[in-house]
């Protein structure tokens, strides 16, 4: 049987697991909206980190007197450690400013500094979780902080840089295929050549680019709404808060923070989180259009087309047994699907604010975190499990540009439009190749054809040289 400790609130006493840090508000919450979805750990852990700024602040500003300040910011401190993550029992499902959590970590921390200075669980003295651990705070200007402190946290410690080992590793393939030819393909049929390390550095570009547009996000995401209390004029407030705030929130996180001149801004609208999470849709984009890629040319090994050979996972079918498939490129895919549905609803969210406060704020981060964390975790395994091991078909390469029809199409500016049609033609008719195609029609000979279809020189513009 579980033990309880009795608290009181305004509205009576309540009933609490005697273990538990969380307090009487989150306890009601928990009873009226259950626990079937809990946040991301690191929210959770970002509010240790703006619970202790906060505190830091209040000392600084003569707001709390320095026993407390210090009793506080060590109970945060453990918090943002991720020491109390199970003492965070409420769903994402509540009230749309994150009320209910924001409470949560102020009982947490107040009850933890009271045990620390020799108190009790729920004494609610000398620590109060109003009065002392969100002071100078409201949930309204609170929780928006956090989403945008996690959000950076987030970006700039796993997404950025799982996306530049990515890169590096596209990049690096680039340039090690740079000479190994193959046949490019429009509208899903043969076109003319291109190099291997062409269609890899067009990988590598997308995610560059990708990298880019988060990081252009960055220094709206570095706007901080804290000091906005209730409605963002700063009621409560000492003086110069928001910008104390800011720099001991930078000085803890080792990430640039500056208060948000407009607080009305930072929290009635959340447009810099909708513009990180279009980012990161485009980015899901670009993903799937390399793991298609990737999935597609490596498919096979017999019957497909065979160009890549990519890395066996250990995996295989329940009934065809030996089989390979691109089980990696499929979950990088899946990931990128999560994060455009995801993009729908965090579009949906930011579109409910409403005057002075935007109440979606729960499910707009929650699905945020949700993007990053799936698309770091997959990102990372499609880079380590499928990319680093992918090799090149030589053969296969060979074979398909020794046979494409189309590489007649270097004729052009020698024989014209209409007559290399001809040896196309004939060459698909007669399943020639299209040398002997033009051969026989007698517009070239075979040893000028060997000179004007080179397929080396085929892949980059024409200089003075190639035909001479």
């Amino acid at each position: 049987m579980t033990t309880l400790r009795i608290e009181h609130d305004a509205f009576g006493p309540v009933s609490i697991p005697a273990e538990r840090y969380w307090g009487a508000q989150t306890q009601r919450a928990l009873e009226v909206f259950g626990s079937k979805q809990p946040f991301a750990s690191s929210l959770i852990r970002a509010f240790g980190q703006q619970k202790r700024a906060c505190a830091r602040a209040n000392a600084r500003l003569g707001a709390l007197k320095p026993a407390l300040a210090q009793a506080i910011e060590q109970a945060a401190e453990e918090l943002a450690c991720g020491a109390f993550d199970a003492h965070f029992p409420l769903s994402i499902w509540q009230t749309g400013s994150g009320t209910q959590t924001n409470m949560n970590a102020n009982e947490v921390i107040a009850n933890r500094a009271n045990l620390a200075l020799g108190s009790e669980l729920g004494s609610k003295s000398p620590v109060h979780p109003n009065d002392h651990v969100n002071r100078s705070q409201s949930s309204n200007d609170s929780f928006p902080t956090v989403m945008h402190l996690t959000t950076v946290l987030e970006l700039r410690g796993r997404l950025l840089p799982a996306l530049g080992h990515l890169r590096n590793e596209l990049q690096a393939k680039a340039d090690a295929w740079q000479d190994v030819l193959k046949i490019g393909r429009t509208h899903l049929m043969d076109a003319v050549p291109m190099s291997q390390g062409q269609a890899f550095a067009a990988f590598a570009h997308q995610i560059a680019h990708g990298i880019a547009r988060i990081e252009a996000c960055l220094p709206r995401l570095r706007l901080l709404p804290q000091g906005g209390t209730a409605v963002g004029t700063g009621l409560n407030t000492p003086q110069g808060f928001d910008v104390a705030f800011c720099e001991e929130i930078s000085q803890l996180t080792g990430e640039s923070f500056e208060t948000n001149p407009c607080k009305f801004e930072g929290m009635g609208t959340h447009d810099a989180l909708v513009e990180t999470s279009g980012a990161l849709n485009v980015l899901a984009v670009s993903l799937t259009k390399i793991a298609n890629d990737i999935r597609l040319l490596g498919s096979g090994p017999r019957c497909g087309l065979g160009e890549l050979i990519v890395p066996d996972d250990g995996l295989t079918s329940s009934i065809m047994p030996g089989k390979r498939n691109p089980t990696i490129a499929e979950v990088l895919v899946q990931a990128a699907m999560q994060v455009m549905g995801n993009h729908s609803t965090i579009t949906l969210a930011g579109a409910s604010s409403t005057f002075e406060l935007n109440v979606a704020k729960p499910v707009l981060i929650h699905n945020l975190l949700q993007s990053i964390e799936v698309l770091t975790d997959c990102v990372s395994l499609f880079t380590h499990k499928l990319l680093h091991g992918l090799e090149v078909n030589r053969p296969q390469l060979a074979r398909n540009v020794e046979h494409s029809l189309l590489m007649a199409t270097a004729l052009n500016p020698l024989l014209g439009y209409d007559r290399v049609a001809q040896i196309t033609r004939k060459a698909a008719d007669e399943e020639l190749s299209p040398k002997d195609a033009a051969v026989q029609l007698g517009f070239i000979t075979a040893e000028a054809y060997a000179q004007y279809v080179r397929p080396d020189a085929m892949i980059r513009p024409a200089t003075p040289t190639d035909n001479d």
